[in-house]
């Protein structure tokens, strides 16, 4: 009886195949939601941080940046209205009228929140943020 099967391991599989897939999902929300959330990267540049992020389809006017207690919060806001000369335009369909997404990064270190500086290309948002003076805490020698 080689070929005879386990229905414990067959269960077992199907519970590693759930977890895996909640844990992705896990991942989209945490990320600001599934599928249309803010992705970021935040690097440590030495004397400061660099935190890029996707925010593509949005005009630099449509996006605020805000600091603030070691809380980075992006938002990104816009909408297209359709002017149309004749009210008799029927819409089979229409997902491009609004759209809003945001995201708060908690930061790593304190920041100087007036020396920040942000700019916008190509659906890439990049935002420089000086590490505050002595936030580095103090040396600690061992003995």
């Amino acid at each position: 009886m080689p070929n005879r099967r386990d229905p414990f391991k067959e269960i077992e599989e199907l519970f590693e195949q759930l977890n895996s897939g909640f844990a992705e999902m896990s991942h989209e929300f945490e990320a600001g939601g599934a599928g249309g959330g803010i992705h970021v990267d935040v690097a440590d540049a030495g004397d400061e941080l660099v935190v890029t992020a996707d925010v593509p389809g949005f005009d630099s006017e449509d996006i605020d940046v805000s600091v603030s207690d070691r809380q980075l919060r992006i938002a990104a806001e816009r909408s297209t209205e359709t002017e149309s000369e004749d009210d008799d335009t029927h819409y089979y369909r229409r997902e491009r009228s609004e759209r809003a997404i945001s995201r708060t990064v908690s930061l790593p270190t304190d920041v100087d929140e007036h020396e920040a500086a942000a700019s916008y290309e190509n659906g890439v948002l990049t935002v420089e943020l000086p590490k505050a003076d002595g936030d580095g805490g103090i040396d600690i020698e061992v003995n």
